[in-house]
Order: structure tokens, then sequence, then C-alpha cells
């Protein structure tokens, strides 16, 4: 069997017109997560905002310093994973069980619990192979630089862009297997990288052309949000200056957080945010039936 790249790439975009009554439900869950996030933020202990930026910042960490970082935030990062996973199992759950419509595809239950694993997992080996590409790469750098000093330079270059190659080439492979997971009702990791073979550049295209539309249409959004925003903000006496208090808030209080230019901000990004999480997820789930077939019911 093969499949459309053209068809994957814009698979979010169609089951998000056609489910507009779920999209809608979509969207609202996302604008309460981002409501949660701005009480988040404004409450967040002094100890969890230093821990934030500790992780944010260039500076290399210590592993003390980083785990007890890292255990502050873990809540935070929890929270996004099942939220992350619950948004993706609403969109396989329009491809595979289109008739299980109930509270628009969303809940929490054993499949977003499959697909956090599978998530976690997944992150893990993108470490693995990432560290294990970089020891292989500083290791040949060294004998490079035997050599000449000129030649290690063009060689770090190169295998630079041969180790990033080698991730997305591991990634993409995998890719297949959150849709074969939920499909299947069970862990499926592997299965990816038999339904991938030979159809590599197909799949990379799909993700590739998925990934541009979305750009486009962020973009896009952003320049006329903030054209209307403008208009209304001088229409209402203010100055142009005024705009920074949207994209940077007063964290001070809820209130102050939650002025009218925020929750419009918010609204428009929960649109965008639910239409990413659709148009990056569906992809995968078209590749895999058309690829795999309907898995068999359970």
């Amino acid at each position: 069997m093969t499949f459309s790249p053209t068809d994957a790439a814009l698979e979010g975009f169609r089951i998000t017109r056609e489910n507009a009554r779920a999209f809608t439900r979509w969207v609202a869950v996302s604008f309460a997560v981002s409501v949660l996030g701005a009480l988040v933020t404004v409450s967040m202990p002094a100890e969890v905002r230093h821990a934030l930026e500790t992780l944010s910042s260039e500076q290399t960490l210590d592993l003390r310093a980083f785990f007890e970082a890292l255990l502050f935030v873990s809540p935070l990062f929890l929270f996004g994973l099942i939220f992350q996973c619950m948004m993706a199992a609403a969109v396989y759950r329009v491809i595979f069980r289109h008739e299980d419509s109930r509270f628009g595809y969303l809940r929490l239950g054993a499949d977003e619990l499959r697909l956090m694993a599978l998530t976690v997992i997944l992150v893990l080996l993108a470490i693995v192979l990432l560290a294990a590409v970089t020891l292989l790469t500083s290791i040949l750098a060294g004998l490079a630089a035997m050599v000449s000093t000129t030649f290690a330079i063009r060689f770090a270059a190169v295998a630079e862009l041969i180790s990033i190659a080698v991730v997305i080439y591991v990634l993409v492979r995998l890719s297949l297997a959150p849709a074969a997971t939920f499909a299947e009702r069970r862990l499926r990791l592997f299965e990816s990288w038999e339904l991938t073979r030979g159809v590599f550049w197909r799949l990379f295209g799909a993700y590739l052309l998925a990934l541009c539309c979305i750009v486009v249409v962020g973009f896009f959004a952003l320049i006329l949000f903030t054209a209307v925003a403008g208009i209304v903000v001088i229409l209402s006496g203010g100055q142009l200056t005024d705009l920074s208090a949207i994209f940077q808030p007063d964290e001070t209080s809820l209130r102050s957080y939650l002025n009218p230019g925020m929750i419009a901000y918010m609204i428009v990004g929960s649109l965008f945010q639910t239409l990413y999480f659709a148009v990056l997820a569906a992809p995968g789930a078209l590749a895999y039936r058309q690829l795999h077939g309907d898995p068999e019911p359970r």
C-alpha cells in the first residue's frame, strides 16, 4: 500500500473543517488551559520560577542543579504532556474511530496514557541517539584534528549536518508509532520502522509540507491580530507602544495579566494551537492507515 504526501500534509486542515463542532470544543479546552497557565504563571512560587529560568539559561549546569530544577518544574511538564497527548488522541480518534465522538473526541483514558508512555520512550530514545551521535562525531573530530586544524574544522561542520540528518531519519522512521499505538490499543514502537521502509522521503515531505503550512497560517494570523489590535488601540486613544501589554503582560496579579488585549490574544492563540496540534498529528495517522490498513476492531 502507498499514500499521498499531499493528502497526509493537509489531513489536519480537512478534519478540522469537517468536524467543526469538535474543533470548537478543542479550542475551548485549549483556551481553558491557557487561562490555567495564566493562573499558574501569576501564582508561581519563586522556586519554580527560578527553576524555569535556570533550565532556559544558556549557562552549563552541573547535574545536581539540573535535576533540582527539573524536579521543581516536572508538574508543569507532566501537565503539558497530558494536554498534548489528549489533543493528539482526539485527532487520532477522528481518523480511526470517527463514530466515537463523545466529548468532542476528547478524554483522558487508556489511549492517552499509552501515548504518554510512548512519548517518554521516544524522548529518551532521541536523547540516547543524540548523545551517541555526538560522542561518535567528537571522537572522529579528535582524530581529524591530528591530520590538520583546517580539515578538523571542515569535518566538524559536515559531521554536524550528518548528525542532524541521522536524528531526523530515525525520528521519521519511528513517526508512525503514536498512530499505531492508538489504533492497535497497545504500545507499538518498532512497527513504524517496518511500515516506513521505502517511504522515508514521502513521509518527510508530508511532515515538511504540513509544518510549512501551519507556519504560514501562524505568520498571517499574527500579522492580522497585531494589525487589528493596533487599530483598536489607536481608536481608543492609546499608542502603538501599548501593544506591549499584550505580548508582555503584567504578571503581578491575575486581573492585570488577563487584560482585554491578552484575553483576545489567548483566544487567537488557542485557535492556532489547536489547529497546530491537528495539522501535525494527522499526517502520521493517515500515513499509518494507508500503509497498514484499518486496524482490526478489538
